[in-house]
């Protein structure tokens, strides 16, 4: 940060706002400046938990100006929807539990964002979370809980595709045996058909 600015304000992230993640301190600090004048927004940091504007004295009104929409923003800033990385940091999750429990509910979504991608022409849509619900599912450390599900739903389903497996083997397996016997019956069939032809020649049914 430049050394010769005089003009100095901080603005402490609560814990409640943040939920101990330095992704989520970022990324609310991206949402205040995207309120700043483009001039302002390189001179709002953040430091150790803490938002922090510079700018060089003389700059007096641009400061009051700026300190001002920094205040307003972070009015409720422990509203500002959870997105999808800052959960995985939050909850330090991969993207794969992620996806899979929101599909399921356990996570719940509060909505979708969609955004433009820098430099494209592309948007992208992802759901975005309530943040005391992430808060909850951290205090609570469902985490944990729904791995230790998982494993287990994990553990059934390899089961049952074992057991079918086994079924389909003992089925095939069972069909060839039943084809042997039927192609001795119809041998000794064939060799009874015979010698009663020549028991029939021989006039013993007159």
């Amino acid at each position: 940060m430049d050394a010769a600015a005089k003009l100095i304000e901080e603005w402490t992230l609560p814990s409640a706002a943040t939920l101990g993640s330095s992704v989520r301190a970022k990324g609310i600090l991206r949402e205040v400046r995207a309120h700043l004048p483009l001039t302002a927004k390189k001179l709002l940091d953040i430091e150790v938990g803490a938002l922090t504007l510079r700018m060089p004295e003389g700059a007096n009104g641009d400061f009051r100006t700026a300190s001002a929409i920094v205040s307003k923003t972070l009015e409720g800033i422990e509203g500002l929807p959870v997105i999808p990385r800052e959960v995985e940091d939050i909850l330090t999750i991969s993207s794969a539990e992620r996806h899979r429990w929101l599909k399921d509910g356990r996570l719940q979504s509060a909505g979708t964002r969609t955004v433009k991608l820098r430099g494209r022409a592309r948007k992208i849509t992802f759901h975005v979370f309530d943040p005391r619900h992430i808060e909850d599912v951290l205090d609570r450390d469902l985490v944990t809980a729904w791995r230790e599900e998982d494993a287990i739903a994990a553990a059934e389903n390899r089961r049952r595709a074992a057991g079918k497996a086994a079924l389909k083997r003992a089925q095939k397996n069972g069909r060839k045996a039943v084809a042997a016997p039927d192609s001795t019956r119809g041998e000794m069939s064939r060799q009874k058909l015979k010698g009663w032809d020549e028991f029939e020649r021989d006039g013993l049914l007159r």
